[in-house]
């Protein structure tokens, strides 16, 4: 059948048409992802009056129905009606993609809206939507229905107040889901609110019968979110290193305070966002960071310690600090703005960092002392693992193909096509590769507990026996010489037994992952496998509970007397026999299995070492505040 490509067939979008069409393309996702970066669009808006001089205060507050109200008393969006378009400049920005002050430096001389889609994008993605301004005495009001204007602009009254509302219903037919996590807001505004010196933010959670609230203020800026950083942790010197200045337009705000960990935390922002991915910026910080270290090391006693310089790895371990610019015109990698690309921002940074640090350095001969020990420890570590590395190496070339001997691999060779399974002892790992599809999973029983790789350096992470068959299997490598385009499975999943001690396996499998391969986590290709905790035998017919509601759910419909009912309480995978472990865990059409994202890096990097560091009253206390919300679990 021939098709009709003609004239006719090229599609027009207008307006915000687009937008509905291909959300994606403006939000990321329609999933979690995408409906919280919603809320962030909006909040954006008013972060740029903040950091314009015009905002002291925004209140996100979550009503019932999953709708959101966003609150700021900066200017307000202007009213007037526009010169050219002949409307409200409200209704062009609300409507009209690519309209708003973001392109007007007398407005926003910075902004992190820097395409001007923002808003309009929101206004677009909602059922509904509805804007209230609050400017020069007067209350002016405007509602939207899937992006469309109900009506004019129209003044409503009388205001003392100054700023912009806006409130809106997320569109239940284009979100897979309208609910918002409290947790995952709170993270984000509490990540703006150390950026924004000064500023209140809140966010009110009202679909609780008793409404919580939190609130973000630091008077300190970045010297705070360093040692927020650094909470639960040992530090070298007590006051953070802070200092700001600006060159050609551009502001560079850094700060910094190295601890006792082997682990570096390195935060960098762009006009308030996020950029994950780095950029310029950050290739202007660690060159910076890393010659001026260098150079004192000339000076130093420790330089007779020193054959080589000191590598750009060397002097972040155990460094936390935070990045933060501002650009007139950012030229960001894709509409998610993960990665700055503007090359002259490298060497302003660069040479601003350069001064700074020489001249914090110069002034604090104690601080840099320390840290060049450190950082020497660490340089010794470096080439042990070099050492540790190409030992492995040699090794695995000796091997017929470089991989472990307990690992049994899958025949698929598409790495998208094809999964590991991590699991816990040599029983459940011969049930497994009993009951796999060898084509496209392939089995690695581990033996024992590994180390907790929170507490070690590389040298001892990459020779550990318990480690070096996963390193291997994964095929990507750790740390600075990791590759994710080598991975050679694309689902990551951990098979342990549902008790303390898989629980414990889980949790420093994903330290590991999170400390040296963090990319596997930041793309989602990391899972953990749900098992049955129970087998019930009714007539004859074999059903399986993973919990236990599910379980009082299947007695409860049987209608049997629960004395008459086989109940197996699994201890151990190794309890299933390969058939039922394929078909209640491993069949991908059938099994569960959950996947780990990394929504906040911050809130991570605090949960981590909390749960794995060195400090044990930080992790009593959490354990102490979150023991309640523990189910399944063995004693």
């Amino acid at each position: 059948m021939e098709s009709n490509y003609s004239a006719n067939s090229i599609q027009v979008l207008k307006g915000l048409e687009a937008v509905r069409k291909r959300p994606g393309m403006y939000i990321g996702s329609t999933g979690p992802d995408g409906l919280h970066h919603l809320v962030y669009e909006v909040v954006d808006n008013a972060i740029d009056e903040a950091f314009a001089g015009y905002c002291s205060r925004i209140d996100v507050v979550l009503e019932k129905n999953d709708i959101v109200r966003v609150t700021d008393d900066g200017r307000g969006i202007p009213v007037g009606i526009h010169a050219v378009e002949k409307v409200s400049a409200l209704e062009l920005v609300m409507t009209k993609l690519h309209a708003g002050g973001k392109f007007d430096k007398n407005s926003y001389k910075v902004s992190g809206g820097l395409h001007g889609v923002g808003v309009s994008v929101v206004n677009a993605l909602s059922e509904w939507c509805e804007v209230t301004v609050h400017q020069e005495g007067k209350t002016h009001f405007q509602r939207y229905r899937t992006g469309l204007p109900e009506d004019i602009v129209k003044e409503t009254g009388n205001t003392h107040f100054r700023g912009t509302v806006v409130r809106y219903a997320a569109d239940r037919t284009i979100f897979e889901s309208t609910v918002y996590s409290f947790d995952v807001l709170a993270n984000r505004l509490r990540e703006l609110a150390f950026l924004s010196k000064g500023l209140m933010i809140t966010l009110t959670d009202e679909r609780l019968s008793i409404p919580k609230t939190h609130e973000f203020k630091f008077d300190g800026g970045l010297q705070e979110f360093v040692e927020y950083l650094n909470k639960n942790k040992g530090v070298l010197h007590k006051e953070p290193i802070y200092f700001c200045g600006s060159r050609d337009e551009v502001e560079v705000e850094v700060g910094i305070q190295y601890n006792d960990t082997f682990n570096e935390s390195m935060f960098c922002f762009v006009n308030g966002i996020n950029t994950r991915e780095g950029g310029t910026h950050l290739v202007g910080f660690k060159s910076a960071l890393t010659r001026v270290l260098n150079e004192f090391l000339k000076k130093s006693k420790l330089a007779k310690k020193m054959d080589d310089t000191l590598s750009g790895d060397d002097v972040r371990e155990g460094l936390a600090a935070v990045l933060s610019v501002k650009v007139p015109n950012p030229q960001f990698e894709g509409q998610t703005k993960t990665k700055l690309g503007n090359t002259e921002v490298k060497g302003i940074v660069d040479s601003l960092c350069n001064d700074q640090l020489s001249l914090f350095f110069e002034m604090h001969p104690e601080v840099i002392e320390k840290l060049l020990e450190k950082s020497v420890l660490a340089a010794r570590a470096r080439l042990a693992a070099r050492q540790a590395r190409d030992l492995t190496r040699r090794k695995s070339a000796m091997e017929s193909s470089g991989l472990p001997g307990k690992l049994a691999d899958c025949s698929e060779k598409d790495p998208s096509k094809c999964e590991i399974y991590i699991v816990e002892g040599d029983s459940a790992g011969g049930s497994a590769k009993g009951g796999r599809d060898r084509t496209i999973q392939a089995i690695l029983p581990l033996w024992g507990k590994m180390m907790n790789v929170e507490k070690t350096r590389i040298d001892k992470v990459i020779g550990n026996d318990k480690l070096q068959p996963i390193i291997q299997s994964l095929g990507c490598g750790i740390g600075a010489d990791f590759d994710l385009s080598k991975l050679r499975y694309h689902k990551v999943i951990i098979m342990a037994d549902a008790d303390v001690d898989g629980s414990h396996i889980r949790t420093l499998l994903l330290t590991f992952f999170y400390r040296y391969m963090t990319s596997l986590l930041v793309n989602g290709y990391v899972y953990l496998a749900m098992p049955p905790l129970y087998k019930i035998v009714i007539d004859k017919k074999v059903q399986y509970a993973y919990d236990d509601t599910e379980k009082e759910r299947i007695l409860m419909e049987s209608g049997k007397d629960p004395e008459k009912v086989a109940i197996q309480r699994y201890k151990g995978l190794g309890e299933m026999n390969p058939d039922q472990l394929w078909e209640t865990t491993m069949d991908p059409a059938r099994r569960n299995i959950m996947q780990i994202q990394m929504d906040d890096a911050v809130e991570a990097e605090y949960v981590f070492t909390t749960l794995m560091g060195e400090q044990v009253e930080p992790r009593r206390q959490f354990i102490e505040e979150n023991a309640l919300a523990v189910s399944n679990l063995d004693v």
